[in-house]
């Protein structure tokens, strides 16, 4: 018999997924946080064309997901929490923070390793920043996540059910922190605290390197403070800041062709 973790999985993410886009998309129209200088008709075909690439990719690689995984690497006795006999609550929690941190190392390696910056430039280069831009990556970025992520299941013992939790945190989040959307001030420092706000994140697509590398967390802000990659504000401002990189603005490279040759040019 399917396992009912993995028969809800599909529906809870795609669920999540739709809510968030709607609603991310509503709050933009409402309080955008910065003027929109590029149309969403010209980039978001494209930003959503990705991520359905991507998905497609992903499940014709591996049909069950990361969920998936974690249930084979359960039904095996692997990793660490399946030695630990702590109550179930706990390795959830634990699990659910350390795959934050596997995806916040795993992000300063992109930054970091030339080749894998290729890949990860794409999304980058978006020359504006939206609840799209948290869906754009490359299909070889998102396979060679996927590829991470269950390295670190096998290796912690990850419950299914967290993994799950991760899963929708982490889209459900990244979609969050992009969002052109507008913070009232004393929410934006309570919030900051505990989870990655689209203020915070911005800085990190700034066209400036020293701002694109930082703040490299999209769950959890503490990775950042805790290896000193944590800057609170861009230089020029969010107004005044320029987003994207140097070498890909032209209007052109905001197709869909051009985003999956992107890395080979």
């Amino acid at each position: 018999m399917t396992d009912p973790v993995l028969v809800r999985e599909q529906a809870v993410r795609l669920g999540v997924f739709f809510t968030i886009l709607t609603a991310m998309a509503v709050w933009e129209s409402v309080a955008a946080r910065r003027v929109r200088t590029v149309a969403r008709l010209r980039r978001w075909p494209a930003n959503l064309g990705v991520a359905v690439l991507d998905s497609l990719l992903t499940r014709a690689v591996a049909p069950a997901g990361a969920v998936g995984f974690a249930l084979f690497a359960e039904a095996r006795a692997w990793g660490l929490l399946q030695l630990a006999g702590w109550p179930a609550w706990l390795e959830v929690i634990v699990a659910v923070v350390a795959l934050d941190f596997a995806i916040y190392a795993q992000h300063r390696a992109f930054h970091l390793v030339p080749v894998l910056w290729r890949f990860h430039r794409m999304h980058h280069a978006d020359v504006e920043v939206d609840v799209t831009t948290g869906a754009r990556f490359h299909p070889v970025e998102m396979l060679l996540s996927f590829g991470l992520k269950c390295l670190v299941i096998a290796a912690l013992g990850a419950p299914a059910v967290s993994v799950l939790v991760f899963e929708v945190l982490l889209n459900a989040t990244a979609m969050f922190n992009h969002s052109n959307v507008k913070v009232p001030e004393a929410l934006e420092r309570v919030l900051r605290c505990f989870v990655v706000t689209p203020d915070l994140h911005r800085v990190h697509h700034s066209v400036l390197r020293r701002e694109t590398d930082s703040n490299f967390g999209f769950n959890l802000p503490w990775w950042d403070w805790l290896f000193r990659t944590y800057r609170a504000q861009p230089e020029a401002g969010h107004d005044g800041m320029t987003l994207g990189l140097e070498q890909f603005r032209g209007a052109e490279e905001s197709r869909l062709d051009r985003l999956l040759t992107q890395p080979f040019r």
